[in-house]
């Protein structure tokens, strides 16, 4: 994000309320036509007017981090309690050219058909970019997006987080592209059904799939209450 101000600051933080040269940044993953996206946002106006980067602010200072994250991420996607994991704090002296600007990373997963993206006054749009093809952005939020991707990778090895990409009622096969994007890996449609019905971390519908031009597959749900096991406790996900 921009180190002034006037260029990232939301409109709704009046001057003197944010905290100084501790910003946000947070990369937003969707999952949209079985390709894994990222929302980038236009700046509107500054030196970075025209430029894509990720969306951020400021944080108020009387609010926690997390809460500063958390409504950020509100203001731009009108959604509220999301899967939020905060990443590292990134402060190479050099990320801001003029002045020594400290961005705290977080990662969210957002399901699309949900979201209803809002611009402001400093930013002229918002806008969702294929993982693999994402832009030269403002700053180091490249250098963010890599590192959140590499975490991303690790965790839903650990735990089902992945499901938070996914609408309510899902394919086995729309769950095995949506791992396959993550990792960037090609994976045998077999063996990804017997492991993952093996898990017992789906529960079967008796619905499936409506108005496709293919023969309609069986539709699954997760299992909250294994969800929350198998995320406290972690649990292997290879193939």
């Amino acid at each position: 994000m921009k180190g002034e101000k006037n260029d990232t600051e939301s409109t709704s933080i009046v001057e003197g309320s944010a905290i100084d040269d501790i910003s946000i940044d947070c990369v937003i993953f969707g999952f949209n036509d079985g390709i894994l996206e990222v929302l980038l946002v236009q700046h509107g106006e500054g030196d970075s007017k025209g430029e894509w980067g990720l969306p951020g602010g400021w944080i108020k200072k009387d609010e926690s981090i997390d809460n500063a994250a958390s409504r950020l991420l509100e203001e731009l996607t009108g959604l509220d309690n999301v899967f939020l994991e905060q990443l590292k704090v990134f402060g190479d002296p050099n990320r801001v050219s003029f002045r020594r600007v400290l961005t705290i990373g977080y990662y969210a997963l957002i399901k699309r058909e949900e979201d209803k993206l809002k611009a402001s006054l400093v930013l002229t749009d918002a806008k969702w970019f294929k993982i693999k093809n994402i832009p030269n952005l403002i700053f180091d939020h490249n250098e963010i997006i890599d590192y959140s991707l590499k975490h991303l990778r690790n965790r839903v090895r650990q735990a089902p987080i992945g499901f938070n990409l996914l609408p309510e009622k899902f394919t086995l096969f729309q769950l095995m592209k949506l791992y396959e994007e993550i990792l960037d890996i090609e994976m045998d449609k077999s063996n990804f059904r017997r492991k993952i019905l093996h898990m017992k971390l789906l529960k079967p519908l008796d619905e499936r799939q409506k108005d496709v031009s293919h023969r309609a597959a069986k539709l699954y749900q997760f299992d909250q209450e294994i969800y929350d096991i198998l995320t406290q406790k972690g649990f292997n996900f290879e193939f």
